[in-house]
């Protein structure tokens, strides 16, 4: 259980992401607002709390493995990574632009000094590279099973859309990670109910989806999103759970925290104008009205 103290430095620190993911969108004039918005406690809880990864130790061998599959929503990975200390967040102004190393689907090239694991952009591939790496986890404790000094093992966390999973490669790798009860694995399901087409019920529908896993042997968590305690708790739970992978189904708005983009799938992938990033800013600077002053 986190110390109240500890849950409100992390409920700041999310908000301050989600003030950066609005400006580095308003300078690149282009790029995803919604998922991002609605995935930043997750990816807050992930980064500050729950995965063995600092910037002190970025490219550690038995550092955790986090996989953004969903590589479009990386404007909170880059926040969050800025914020955690990876890079200055002045940089985050360079998102999308020609040379720089925030481009508009997450890449590793730029590793150690990023600590991005894989390339993204085609969806459902980071949960195939994700299973693969968790398989390599297992395999590396084995190795070393007899040296007690030398056990480099490491938890896989991989970060996932709930339009992804119209991709039968997803279902393929969960299927896989079933048979082999891989308990080094922990997936996170961002489930806004939106895809960039409309409603995910209404494209291609995924309930009951709790169901589905447990049938290809998964455990599964249903949370809300947004409650950095419950995120924490229930990476917790997965880590002891010794019998199968886990899914943790993060139930979020789309768009979290700037009223005219929440539960719109029409902010799917496109970022605010000059007027819309000011209205968004003072929305978020204010806690949509519960702060009078943007100063307090």
């Amino acid at each position: 259980m986190l110390l109240p103290s500890r849950l409100t430095e992390l409920e700041l620190a999310a908000n301050q992401i989600r003030q950066d993911i609005i400006t580095s969108l308003l300078s690149a004039k282009s790029g995803h607002s919604a998922g991002p918005l609605g995935m930043t406690d997750v990816f807050t809880a992930l980064y500050f709390e729950i995965a063995n990864i600092t910037p002190e130790k970025r490219d550690a061998e038995d550092r955790d493995r986090v996989i953004l599959s969903n590589a479009h929503i990386c404007p909170v990975l880059y926040a969050t990574l800025a914020n955690r200390g990876y890079f200055p967040r002045e940089e985050l102004s360079s998102l999308r632009k020609l040379g720089t190393r925030l481009q508009g689907h997450s890449n590793n090239h730029f590793r150690p000094e990023l600590p991005i694991e894989t390339c993204g952009g085609p969806l459902a591939q980071g949960i195939s590279q994700a299973v693969g790496m968790a398989i390599a986890s297992r395999t590396h404790f084995q190795a070393n099973e007899k040296d007690k000094g030398h056990r480099p093992t490491w938890q896989t966390w991989c970060l996932m859309g709930d339009g992804e999973l119209n991709e039968g490669q997803c279902w393929e790798a969960f299927m896989l990670a079933g048979k082999l009860n891989l308990r080094e694995l922990t997936v996170f399901i961002d489930r806004n109910n939106i895809q960039i087409d409309g409603f995910t019920e209404d494209i291609m529908p995924l309930e009951p989806l709790a169901n589905k896993f447990k049938a290809f042997n998964w455990s599964v968590i249903e949370i809300n999103g947004h409650d950095i305690q419950s995120v924490v708790s229930a990476a917790e739970l997965a880590k002891t759970t010794f019998e199968n992978p886990t899914v943790i189904i993060c139930h979020t708005t789309p768009g979290k925290g700037v009223s005219f983009m929440q539960n719109r799938f029409e902010w799917h992938g496109k970022p605010p104008n000059a007027e819309e990033g000011q209205i968004a800013l003072r929305e978020l600077r204010t806690l949509a009205g519960q702060i009078k002053s943007e100063h307090e």
